[in-house]
């Protein structure tokens, strides 16, 4: 199934792409406390799709997601489907629940495919189950595994705070993975920081951790579309996490998030791949005490997005903070 965008499109040429498909920019005047009816739209056979953006407080920023809260008569082909025709980078369907246990199962699709675990429709699926339901933990099942989120309220608006699987990182393979990506990034082995080394980096999802010299360069992000998406589809990985770290011992980074195997061309908000970089810190030996990292991304596509990661030497687990507001259906 084709996306409802051109995947060719070049992030250089068009610096406010985002993975959002037709008809879908956010109202940027929507408020937060718009009733439901402004926030969710009918398919054509009535399913109620709710739009969030997540790792924000305004709607002209961040990651939108799309969740449906009821989808245990849909099956693979409808999701598909439902998710294609959203044209986010990811929607959420909660396939089975406990509502008495505060306990969900959940299923993410692309415009293009299944994914295993998308963190920015976990962040919105928690606030939208919240707004419904109340603030406190939920548990959702995943396809990777068991993922704990707590929720509650933050000057007014609900925060989410997911709890990752086990993150793990490993070094990327030179000649296999980092040259090929290289090329297709167009990119040198010299505009890479030596302190931050190429990663396959793990928490639900693999994503190759590549960390750049150059602010400047990663804000001028061109990159070759079919060339990398091959070369993820080769090696299973979900986006390739570009980082530049602001200064010296610092703990905020800017990222960018190219995911052509989802069918758009690069992600503003990516908890998974976050969560995923909380590992490859851990694994880095970068992790000594308990601390707090902050991943400002988006930015460059006009949609800015702030992810917050807590990370803990002594676990494995990684958590990831941020906010989500509701969208107005297309043409509202």
């Amino acid at each position: 199934m084709t996306s409802p965008m051109s995947p060719h499109t070049s992030p250089r040429t068009s610096p406010h792409t985002s993975p959002v498909g037709r008809d879908s920019r956010p109202d940027t005047h929507a408020s937060p406390d718009a009733d439901r009816s402004s926030d969710t739209l009918q398919s054509s056979d009535s399913i109620e799709v709710l739009r969030y953006s997540a790792f924000t407080t305004d709607p002209a920023g961040g990651n939108p997601a799309g969740v449906v809260l009821d989808a245990a008569s849909l099956d693979d082909a409808r999701m598909l489907a439902i998710a294609a025709d959203v044209g986010y980078s990811e929607t959420a369907f909660v396939t089975a629940h406990d509502t008495a246990a505060r306990r969900y199962r959940l299923r993410y699709f692309s415009p293009r495919a299944e994914v295993a675990f998308c963190g920015h429709a976990t962040i919105a699926t928690a606030v939208a189950l919240a707004s419904r339901y109340g603030t406190g933990e939920l548990l959702f099942d995943t396809p990777a595994g068991e993922i704990r989120v707590g929720t509650g309220l933050v000057d007014g608006l609900t925060q989410a705070t997911l709890t990752s699987v086990p993150a793990h990182s490993h070094p990327a393979e030179e000649a296999t993975q980092v040259e090929p990506a290289l090329r297709a990034l167009r990119w040198t082995r010299d505009e890479l920081d030596d302190d931050l080394p190429p990663h396959i980096a793990f928490a639900g999802n693999d994503h190759l951790v590549l960390g750049v010299r150059s602010r400047a360069q990663l804000a001028a992000l061109d990159y070759d579309f079919d060339a990398l998406h091959d070369l993820m589809r080769q090696h299973g990985w979900t986006t390739v996490h570009l980082v530049h770290r602001a200064g010296p011992g610092r703990l905020d980074f800017h990222a960018r998030d190219p995911f052509p195997v989802g069918g758009v061309v690069e992600d503003p908000a990516t908890g998974a791949a976050a969560a995923a970089f909380g590992g490859y810190l851990r694994a880095l030996g970068l992790v000594t005490e308990p601390l707090r990292v902050h991943i400002r991304q988006g930015e460059d596509m006009g949609r800015p997005s702030d992810l917050y990661v807590d990370l803990d030497p002594d676990d494995p687990q990684v958590r990831v903070t941020g906010q989500a507001v509701p969208l107005p259906a297309p043409g509202r």
